[in-house]
């Protein structure tokens, strides 16, 4: 069984959402450590794939005044609001981390497992439609093979980031509609009744740690590694040119 640590943060800003992931990457590639990180979000929040335009949120107006940042992880925009956030970060030693849709399915498969445990019928998406033209610009409007899906409605999915030594996963679980994008429902929409993600988090965590065969070690980041956490915010996460600019040099995307 591999020990992993477990972090429950309160919620906080985006920049130090994104920071705080980042940070526990590097911290596996260089310790050999795994983490999963759960966390919420302090206001809504949009979080814009590496490679999208900042500009491309323009084409939804009720994006125009949510706060922004972007994720060092590829994929479609996420509007943060009521919705449960993990980061695992995973050493290239775990027999996981070198196995992309491996990870994916322990991740999802637990999730759908965890959500039959409270009365939800979740299912794994079979495929990605073959749709001609762009994608949405939003995730939750776009589907891809092991998006967790109740009914027809995707409520959970995630995405990755490799560097030498380490994987970063992290994704979404959508627990309520947001006011701002209320076409998307969440599990308390879609149950018919409020879904607590705190039991959501207790029968999630039994079912993640069998698929990882991982045993949780609750600590959470101390005085000095938030100190660090913050400076990334500083340096990176905070800044404009990081959020804005596609022409950002290739040598700054990972601290």
């Amino acid at each position: 069984m591999t020990p992993c640590r477990l972090i429950i943060d309160p919620p906080a800003p985006g920049a130090w959402n994104m920071a705080a992931d980042e940070w526990l990457l590097h911290r596996a590639a260089a310790s050999g450590a795994c983490s999963l990180r759960l966390y919420r979000w302090s206001e809504p929040t949009l979080s814009l794939g590496y490679f999208q335009r900042y500009g491309d949120r323009s084409q939804d107006p009720r994006l125009s005044g949510v706060a922004v940042v972007r994720r060092i992880s590829g994929g479609g925009a996420i509007l943060h609001d009521h919705e449960l956030t993990y980061c695992l970060a995973m050493p290239a030693a775990h027999p996981l981390s070198s196995h992309r849709q491996a990870l994916y399915q322990a991740a999802h498969v637990s999730i759908v497992e965890a959500l039959g445990e409270l009365g939800i019928a979740a299912s794994l998406c079979a495929g990605s439609p073959s749709v001609g033209g762009p994608e949405p610009f939003l995730c939750f409007q776009r589907r891809s093979s092991g998006d967790v899906l109740v009914g027809q409605a995707k409520v959970a999915g995630s995405a990755q980031r490799r560097i030498q030594g380490a994987v970063l996963q992290h994704g979404s679980l959508l627990l309520a509609r947001s006011a701002i994008v209320p076409e998307l429902p969440g599990l308390c929409d879609l149950a018919g009744s409020p879904v607590s993600d705190e039991r959501m988090i207790d029968h999630w965590l039994k079912k993640l740690a069998a698929a990882l065969r991982a045993t949780w070690r609750p600590e959470p980041l101390s005085h000095d590694e938030r100190s660090e956490v913050a400076s990334l915010v500083e340096a990176k996460y905070g800044s404009p040119r990081w959020t804005e600019d596609r022409r950002r040099a290739s040598r700054a995307d990972l601290l």
